[in-house]
């Protein structure tokens, strides 16, 4: 009887120091999503997946109220990258003229952790790990763990001081790196100033603004499809309406979270005399998915396990 009550205070404490680990790291995470918005920073950091890597300098700045980003592609064909807030304009040098491209901007290193985690933590688990260097500075490493198959694992090094994200990696099911990021060189930025914040570009060459594909919100239910339930975690974040340049209708795109990792679907009539198309392929980190419902051409696409988009995609229903 000992024993047995022995062993119970044993596990007692054992899932009392887990349930404290846990948390430690939410909050370590939770930190370090606002830090990536709250400081301000430059360096350089490293992307790679697959057999592609390149490098990236980056300025970052965060004046009490609004953020400031400008990256600078620094391998291949010049490319820089200027945010404020959730908006960019992209700089992409082609041949004699410089094409400028207005986005929506999300999840950007080391921004890649949404500030608000509680649905993160619907779908995750997370576990504190050693200490390592990374840009020669001592960073907490932090296992993210999906709690299914329907999503990837992720590993941060977390700096000990900034509480800043150094390193990232995501990994598939059977633990195979599938891209990584990482600073190699990190400082705070002590400037107040923005002289650094435009491209630096060959005024020799044109400017041209690429036509934007429109969009609207759309909040409409539709009268032509609905959706059946989705993968355990994820709910839709956005939807809106695309006019894409050499299709006839307009294409509904919604996307869905799982806080961190991100589906969009695409739902359009199929045109005629067009091949529907079906079935699943895998593109670097990015699975698709294709499927058929009535007369609706669907498509899902992410960075995700390819039984994540397929669910996506076929949980649109055809309405007769």
């Amino acid at each position: 009887m000992k024993r047995f009550v022995l062993a119970c205070l044993l596990v007692g404490v054992t899932l009392s120091a887990k349930a404290a680990n846990d948390e430690d790291g939410w909050q370590i995470l939770q930190k370090a999503a606002v830090a990536a918005r709250a400081l301000s920073y430059q360096g350089i950091f490293i992307c790679q997946s697959g057999q592609n890597t390149k490098s990236v300098q980056i300025k970052h700045y965060f004046d009490g109220q609004n953020e400031f980003g400008h990256n600078v592609v620094l391998d291949g064909s010049p490319r820089e990258v200027l945010s404020q807030g959730g908006d960019l304009v992209i700089y992409n040098q082609k041949n004699e003229k410089i094409v400028i491209e207005k986005r929506r901007g999300q999840n950007m290193f080391p921004a890649i952790l949404p500030t608000n985690l509680d649905l993160v933590k619907v779908s995750y688990s997370v576990r504190t790990g050693d200490t390592e260097r990374v840009a020669n500075r001592e960073a907490l490493i932090l296992f993210l763990e999906p709690k299914d198959n329907l999503r990837y694992s992720y590993r941060f090094w977390i700096d000990k001081e900034y509480g800043l994200i150094l390193k990232s990696v995501m990994f598939n099911g059977r633990n195979q790196m599938m891209d990584s990021i990482a600073f190699n060189q990190l400082n705070l930025l002590n400037t107040v100033d923005l002289d650094w914040f435009k491209p630096r570009i060959d005024s020799k060459k044109s400017y041209v603004m690429e036509d934007e594909v429109p969009t609207k919100a759309d909040n409409n239910v539709s009268p032509h499809w609905t959706l059946k339930e989705l993968p355990a975690g994820y709910r839709k974040v956005d939807q809106m309406i695309r006019m894409v340049h050499g299709k006839s209708f307009p294409v509904t795109h919604v996307i869905f979270s799982d806080g961190l990792a991100s589906v969009s679907l695409f739902i359009e009539p199929i045109a005629k005399g067009v091949k529907p198309r079906s079935g699943n392929s895998v593109v670097g980190n990015t699975s698709f998915y294709s499927s058929v419902a009535g007369y609706l051409q669907i498509t899902a696409l992410g960075e995700v396990p390819e039984a994540t988009v397929a669910q996506i995609a076929n949980a649109v229903v055809f309405i007769k």
